[in-house]
């Protein structure tokens, strides 16, 4: 496997087929999923926005070290920003799209057009 390599399970697997860390929790984003889903011991959904996680620039991590032995230097990697569980990316999204998504075209077709340059 080459260093930039993910090993993504399908979405459709269950939670135990995910390759587990065992400092960390890891899931598999659904499509479109910009919030944490994982339940607390009372049930209450965390909610915590999903935000890309560079790992090798992780003081904490440095200290672990375990995804980077897993998934290399440079994997597509989320992280919770309360709960801290990893989020792998879906197979089924575009790779390299903000965790916000593409976004909407807008619907008003309001074109600007270009300023013309001065000639001095």
């Amino acid at each position: 496997m080459a260093s930039d390599e993910v090993v993504v399970a399908p979405q459709s697997a269950p939670a135990s087929e995910i390759p587990q860390l065992p400092n960390h929790k890891v899931k598999v984003k659904k499509l479109g999923q910009r919030a944490c889903n994982e339940k607390d011991a009372k049930g209450k959904f965390c909610g915590g926005h999903l935000k890309r996680w560079f790992y090798v620039d992780d003081v904490v991590e440095q200290e672990c070290g375990c995804v980077e032995k897993a998934w290399g230097t440079g994997a597509e990697v989320y992280r919770c920003e309360f709960c801290k569980t990893l989020y792998l990316p879906n197979p089924e999204e575009p790779r390299g799209v903000n965790v916000g998504g593409v976004g909407q075209l807008s619907i008003f077709g309001i074109t600007i057009q270009p300023k013309e340059e001065k000639k001095a």
